[in-house]
């Protein structure tokens, strides 16, 4: 029996109804349903669904991201689309194996003895053989043998002129037929189970309750009724929240326009969440140690909840998502960046908010600061990713070979992890409602250039690479000494006495004209550092290194400038570093020692002071310490359809085996009588052909052995 692709045909009703019954119930639209599904599921797995409708404006522009909302991209799998194209393909499949399964029932229940003797010469696998015995013993032998082999055997008498013939049909692999509904039924079986444990529920039970999706924010408790589904929900699958410490019984389900909850029977509590890491700062494991409180009985389960490893109570499963912050308490030292004002510490907690007054005057700007994150480890590389002086004609071909192949965990730069430490991350938003993202290493790193420096990251959208401005820690660890030097080189008065400080050191008294000359260059250069210096009436000061390289290309030939620059440079490295003492001083601390490690850190602070104009925020916030709370993120999911999706991957995979790798087969032979005469006894002509669903080597082989065993005739 062949398979058709054409669908049910009525007899009755209009041309168009009956045209549309057999496009649907057709094999040809079942194929194309499954198609477009399978694309659609390609653009849902590629795009991040339910992310903030902000991030898909910075990642495909304000059109794009409008036109990919309203046809549903970013919630592909609840999509109103996507569910009629499943529902379609339902009741597609469905006719299809209604159309083709009574045809399958019979041909596995027909023999097809009745074949006529002439169509046999017509198969591909015949042969024709002269049997010694009468045909109807030779039937009942060979019919023994086929059943001996595995094959049902059928025989049939047909009355010939030279008297009775036997007809021998025998067939092998029926089951290649029933992985044809096996396969078809599992399709039906996951399509059903997915709407089942979709949101086509969920969308059922809001438009006949008129529940609404929630689009603010704030307390779960606050939350009207009309945004809050029934406990008895078929079906759900959403989010839970549980800080170490609490307990919460009401999930977060996501809809393409806000969000409902669903009150669960039982709350969860969070005694301890186990979080380990692996050598890159990847999560190895976490888990979560947790207490179920029925709300009915007052019963409590204990529990621990892993990747992999859920916990069910009540048909409800339990899943462990990832992890997230529970509100940790961060102490922080706001240290300002602009102006010679007097650090202040500062405390809040991540998800919370803090406010900051830019100024001392009346009306000044109010600044929030918003505590986004904390990480507690940051594993970073700092391998140097082989030699600096390399030799370009060298071809070793071997060494190339083996950094190339082999284990995968093989690498051509050798990688250096190490822990730096804890970093927090936070918003600073102004009245305008405008906000930059800034993250804050706690401890100073070592980058390899022998200064530890304090990593100050800024960025104005997500979608842009945090951005770092490298502070060198001082012989404390802190940053004290350059945010000394920091003020020191935006006060005129300070910068006016490390001049002439410098210039008293640097030339002989006996020649005052060479101090006097000397002052000036140096004033002009920690002028232009420092960018005081307007270079016209239109421009806004530059400053730092970049102003220096201006003034030295508007003012110095190009055959000039390279010497010109080596020499300012040093006089503004001098000034600085006379800065730095008086800095000090003033401190009341002792004078820096004009030894390597100060040196290094003279280097590092001129680039970082080189670098903090740029910095766009009037305060930076240190993180001293910290209170670190975890929170799990579990997934809770009703979903009777589950049952369902695994029936139907079972039948795919006996289905798909079925119809791979069992050969549906039929042998049919036919046994001829043939008249005794003086000289021979009466014996049989015997025709055999053999039908196959595929042509294979494993047929071909067969066939020989078939005509060997039964008719006597040697294997080819």
């Amino acid at each position: 029996m062949t398979v058709s692709t054409q669908g049910i045909e009525l007899k009755t009703g209009s041309r168009a109804w009956r045209a549309f019954v057999e496009l649907l119930s057709s094999m040809r639209f079942a194929i194309s349903l499954l198609t477009v599904i399978c694309i659609a599921s390609v653009i849902g797995t590629v795009l991040k669904q339910h992310e903030p409708f902000s991030n898909y404006v910075n990642q495909f522009g304000p059109f794009w991201a409008e036109v990919f909302a309203a046809v549903s991209l970013y919630s592909v799998y609840s999509a109103w689309w996507f569910l009629l194209i499943l529902g379609f393909l339902v009741v597609s499949t469905s006719l299809c194996i209604a159309r083709n399964t009574p045809k399958i029932l019979a041909d596995l229940r027909s023999y097809k003895e009745n074949i006529r003797v002439q169509s046999l010469q017509a198969f591909g696998h015949r042969a024709h053989a002269a049997l010694e015995d009468a045909p109807e013993s030779a039937a009942h032998r060979i019919g023994q043998l086929l059943v001996g082999g595995g094959w049902k055997v059928r025989l049939q008498q047909r009355e010939t002129p030279d008297g009775a013939g036997w007809m021998v049909a025998a067939k092998a692999g029926s089951a290649n037929k029933i992985g044809y509904i096996a396969a078809h039924s599992a399709i039906v079986l996951v399509c059903l189970g997915g709407l089942l444990d979709g949101d086509l529920v969920v969308r059922a039970q809001m438009l006949l309750t008129g529940k609404t999706p929630y689009k603010g924010g704030g307390m779960i408790a606050d939350v009207a009724p009309e945004h809050v589904l029934s406990a008895r929900n078929p079906t759900f699958r959403g989010n839970l929240v549980v800080a170490e410490g609490t307990q919460s019984g009401t999930a977060v389900l996501s809809q393409s326009d806000g969000v409902v909850l669903q009150p669960l029977p039982f709350a969860v509590e969070l005694k301890k969440f186990v979080v380990e890491y692996y050598s890159t700062g990847m999560p190895k494991l976490f888990a979560s140690d947790i207490v179920i409180h029925d709300r009915e009985t007052g019963e409590k389960i204990p529990a621990r909840v892993e990747v992999n490893h859920p916990a069910s109570y009540r048909g409800i499963e339990i899943y462990q998502s990832s992890f997230d912050d529970g509100g940790s308490t961060v102490h922080m030292r706001a240290i300002p960046m602009n102006a010679p004002a007097k650090p202040f510490e500062l405390q809040g907690i991540i998800g919370g908010t803090s406010q900051l007054t830019r100024g001392n005057t009346p009306g000044a700007e109010q600044l929030t600061v918003e505590y986004t994150g904390l990480r507690v480890i940051n594993v970073e590389n700092f391998g140097d990713g082989g030699d600096a002086a390399v030799d370009v004609r060298k071809v070793d071909l071997r060494d190339a070979i083996n950094a190339r192949m082999g284990a995968a965990n093989k690498t051509v730069s050798k990688k250096e992890l190490h822990n730096v430490g804890p970093s927090v991350s936070y918003k600073l938003r102004d009245a305008a409602g405008q906000a930059r993202e800034f993250n804050n290493y706690m401890l100073p790193v070592d980058m390899g250039d022998g200064v530890p420096v304090f990593l100050l990251g800024t960025r104005d959208s997500p979608a842009q690479p945090f951005r770092y401005l490298r502070i060198p820690a001082d012989a404390q660890g802190t940053m004290d000494e350059f945010m000394r030097l920091r003020m020191a080189l935006l006060d005129p008065r300070m910068r006016d006495l490390a001049v002439r400080r410098y210039a008293s050191k640097a030339v002989d008294a006996k020649r005052p004209e060479l101090v006097q000359q000397l002052s000036v260059s140096a004033a002009r250069a920690l002028s232009l550092f420092a960018g005081t210096e307007t270079r016209s009436a239109a421009a806004a000061p530059a400053a730092g290194l970049q102003a220096v390289a201006d003034f030295i290309e508007a003012n110095v030939p190009e055959a000039e400038r390279n010497k010109a620059g080596e020499v300012l440079i040093r006089i503004l490295n001098g000034a600085l570093f006379e800065l730095a003492q008086l800095a000090r001083e003033e401190a009341g601390l002792k004078p820096l020692v004009p030894d390597a490690t100060n040196q290094a850190f003279m280097t590092q602070a001129v680039l970082a002071l080189s670098d903090a104009p740029l910095y766009p925020a009037p305060v930076t916030l240190q993180l001293t310490d910290f209170t670190q709370v975890q929170a799990s993120v579990f997934q809770v999911a009703r979903a009777p359809g589950k049952n369902v999706v695994y029936l139907g991957c079972a039948l795919l995979i006996l289905g798909v085996f079925a119809m791979l790798y069992i050969r549906e087969r039929r042998l049919w032979i036919w046994l001829a009588p043939v008249a005794s005469t003086e000289t021979a006894a009466a014996g049989s002509q015997a025709t055999m052909a053999l039908s196959t669903n595929r042509k294979t080597m494993d047929g071909e082989r067969e066939f020989a052995q078939l005509k060997s065993r039964l008719l006597g005739l040697k294997e080819e």
